[in-house]
């Protein structure tokens, strides 16, 4: 640990944070709701620390008491990214209410030239004058009580086709290939590889990076799927036909947010639609656990738009400070994000760029280019 007086900042090793520092962090999440994302939990964190060399968590201080964390990883020459930056779909800096900082002095503090967001809360408004774009997170809210209207029968009533139509291919499911049983908790690990080689032929299939090529990636979730915490419990949820697994998904929730993560199931089943009937079960038997809300991610996709109720804000940039590698490492990386963007918010760019990852992904797997349709 070392320490900054003028900020009163110090800096730890995610895994080495003191009992006494994660109560404090979890009673910062406990008092707004902006921070109710299990991604923004300490246990998320270690878990990220313990198979990334570079992972930090700098702890803000006033009066002697932690008011304030921010997790991050930091690269040898002083380049940082929000903990778990491609993995986490939720970034901020976790404080107590009324707590506010100096971006740069934090940086300082952190031994950071330039810290890289792509999932940033909206409250923070510090990072404000560095955030590049936002972007919608598509949430459902699970009313389950309180006189509110469940989830389900919300569905049906704003999109009776939709949900008439996943009913549908579920029963006929459930004839050909055996009894629907959901399973929002699952414990048995070899679903859980299942779920991860399902996941990674989609990578390959769409043309898109494997994560689970990664193993650092494939130890963390291994590592997640056994925290059981109040602010973080890795959850596998799976949807059989008789014994046969057709869809399962993996995800962290808190005591009050369930983030939608790793979705997959069997291709040989797409016909039926197993991953919407995957995310409706979800929902619903989330809300009987207590979740208030469900978290789908930053990202255009048609599925979303059918099962949300509302969207949050997310932001992406880059806070810096002067520095020479903070202006390379942006020379570098935003005409890449800002290409990114403009295909994905540009249906007429975003299909063609779909197509053609699938293609690659179809020479990958096979050697063969599929028919032109």
């Amino acid at each position: 640990m070392r320490s900054n007086s003028k900020a009163d900042i110090t800096i730890h090793r995610p895994e080495e944070l003191t009992t006494t520092l994660r109560q404090a962090w979890h009673k910062a999440m406990d008092e707004s709701p902006d921070y109710a994302n299990p991604f923004l939990a300490p246990e998320f964190a270690d878990g990220v620390g313990r198979h990334r060399g570079g992972a930090q968590v700098a702890v803000l201080h006033e009066g002697g008491e932690p008011v304030g964390f921010f997790p991050y990883e930091r690269n040898p020459v002083g380049v940082g990214r929000a903990i778990g930056l491609g993995l986490s779909d939720c970034q901020a800096l976790v404080h107590r209410p009324g707590v506010t900082w100096d971006t740069r002095q934090l940086l300082r503090a952190c031994g950071l030239s330039v810290f890289e967001f792509d999932h940033l809360v909206e409250e923070q408004q510090p990072f404000g004058r560095y955030v590049t774009g936002t972007f919608a997170s598509p949430v459902i809210d699970l009313k389950d009580g309180d006189g509110e209207v469940p989830y389900p029968e919300w569905l049906r009533g704003a999109y009776p086709g939709i949900a008439k139509t996943t009913l549908k291919k579920e029963r006929r499911l459930g004839r050909d290939l055996g009894e629907m049983r959901f399973v929002y908790d699952e414990r048995d690990p070899k679903v859980l590889r299942t779920l991860m080689r399902w996941k990674s032929a989609q990578y390959r299939r769409t043309g898109r990076m494997d994560r689970f090529a990664r193993p650092w990636i494939v130890d963390l979730v291994d590592h997640l799927f056994r925290v059981r915490e109040e602010h973080f419990t890795g959850v596998l949820s799976v949807l059989y036909a008789g014994d046969r697994p057709v869809a399962a998904h993996f995800g962290p929730t808190s005591r009050t947010l369930f983030a939608a993560w790793f979705t997959a199931y069997d291709p040989e089943l797409r016909y039926y639609s197993p991953g919407l009937i995957m995310h409706l079960r979800m929902a619903e038997e989330a809300g009987r656990h207590g979740v208030r809300l469900m978290d789908l991610g930053r990202g255009d996709k048609e599925w979303k738009d059918w099962l949300k109720t509302r969207e949050l804000r997310v932001g992406e940039g880059f806070a810096t400070r002067p520095h020479p590698v903070a202006a390379a490492h942006r020379l570098w990386r935003r005409p890449v994000r800002g290409l990114r963007n403009t295909v994905l918010a540009h249906q007429s760019l975003r299909d063609p760029a779909d197509r053609l990852l699938k293609t690659v992904g179809t020479l990958r797997t096979t050697g063969k280019v599929p028919p032109k349709k």
